[in-house]
């Protein structure tokens, strides 16, 4: 018997399981507590009950617009990295080619390069190019950086899908695009959704690219940052 299943074991990952959902979750209850207190600063003791950062947030157009903006820059710039990291992955898992190791690490180099060293490289890029910076800049950097999480995601499915049903379907006369809108991309699907969730996310937290290519622009987590010197503005962000 596996340790895994046996009783013993099955207890043990229920137990901390537990452990786990309650340190990933239990910041944000507090969140959710602090929102309806009746204080500036999220602190205990509680001051009392109110609702009034919620009816603050709803009159406070600086904030709605920074969350509008946030969620247009990673609706856009997943769908870019799901695109691009689609057409990568069917590379480099398809095609058998000369470099092909280099070239992974390649896309995935953004994994582990420090992001302030890549927001200082777009944005020497973007000047030299004479591109201006807003929400297109923050769009293309962040596809930068939510590329190789797509690859990561995408790679692992193409891997375990059988080639032999796409050579059938050419076999019988399909040509490529038809044979990938028919076969290839229904059975890549929860894949391709995956990686735009996890995409959409990154891309919605993220700061530091955001904080040097921004221009004129503030996406929700640049509103978090300047909050933090204004006490009288966090209860907002805390009902958000």
């Amino acid at each position: 018997m596996e340790i895994a299943t046996s009783p013993n074991g099955t207890r043990l990952l229920k137990v901390w399981f537990v452990i786990l959902v309650v340190f990933l979750y239990a910041p944000l209850l507090l969140l959710l507590i602090f929102s309806f207190n009746d204080n500036n600063l999220p602190v205990f003791p509680l001051r009392g009950f109110t609702t009034d950062a919620y009816r603050q947030f709803a009159s406070n157009p600086e904030l709605k617009a920074s969350i509008v903006t946030s969620v247009k820059v990673a609706a856009l710039s997943s769908i870019g990295a799901v695109i691009l990291g689609t057409l990568a992955s069917i590379v480099l898992v398809r095609r058998d080619f000369f470099g092909r190791g280099g070239v992974s690490a390649l896309l995935l180099s953004p994994l582990v390069v420090p992001y302030i060293a890549l927001a200082i490289g777009l944005l020497v890029f973007f000047n030299e190019a004479s591109l201006p910076l807003g929400i297109k800049s923050i769009v293309m950097g962040h596809i930068v950086v939510s590329i190789p999480y797509a690859i990561l995601i995408l790679v692992p499915r193409l891997e375990r899908l059988d080639a032999r049903l796409e050579e059938a379907a050419r076999d019988l006369g399909a040509g490529a695009l038809q044979t990938f809108r028919l076969i290839t991309f229904p059975l890549l699907l929860p894949a391709l959704v995956s990686a735009y969730l996890v995409a959409f996310v990154l891309s919605f937290d993220e700061i530091v690219i955001a904080y040097f290519v921004n221009g004129q622009v503030t996406t929700f987590p640049l509103y978090l940052f300047s909050t933090l010197r204004f006490p009288t503005l966090l209860p907002q962000v805390l009902a958000v």
